[in-house]
């Protein structure tokens, strides 16, 4: 009995394999024949083991020589249905919120600061002294600033 308890177990490379991860590994041929790692006639070769493949272990061969990640074998893959973990607040996700949220601010005391302006010179029967400048240029100059400081850091989209 204990015997066959040991042997159900099956080893991931053992493990007969899905379609899903049959698509998987000729979406993985599909990238490595567009980078110029295969040749038309290589892919179709290839694409053809992967759908007649039965297990991991036979998917594993027809992409052992490709620079690709695959898990190692004993380690169950994670489930299609499983959902996918929450992505990470990294620093540049947390320093584009506070410029976006700084220039939010920004726009709105400043157009507070225009509207006070406005009436003030309205009630006063002419153009008053143009203060709201001293509010709006200064802090527009550092927000600027520091938005070229982060813009600067992005990789530039591929043409």
């Amino acid at each position: 009995m204990r015997r066959i308890l040991v042997r159900m177990g099956a080893e991931r490379f053992e493990m007969r394999a899905s379609d899903a991860d049959r698509d998987r590994v000729a979406e993985i041929l599909r990238d490595a024949h567009g980078e110029g790692r295969l040749s038309q006639d290589e892919l179709l070769l290839r694409v053809e083991s992967t759908y007649s493949a039965k297990t991991y272990q036979d998917l594993d061969r027809v992409i052992a020589d490709l620079p690709v990640r695959r898990q190692p074998a004993g380690i169950m893959p994670r489930p299609l249905s499983a959902p996918r973990p929450a992505p990470r607040r990294t620093g540049r996700r947390i320093a584009r919120g506070l410029l976006t949220g700084a220039w939010w601010f920004y726009g709105f005391v400043v157009a507070l600061n225009l509207m006070v302006w406005m009436l003030v010179s309205i009630g006063g029967g002419g153009p008053e002294y143009f203060w709201p400048m001293w509010v709006a240029g200064p802090w527009g100059l550092l927000l600027g600033g520091l938005e070229m400081a982060y813009r600067s850091r992005e990789t530039p989209a591929p043409r």
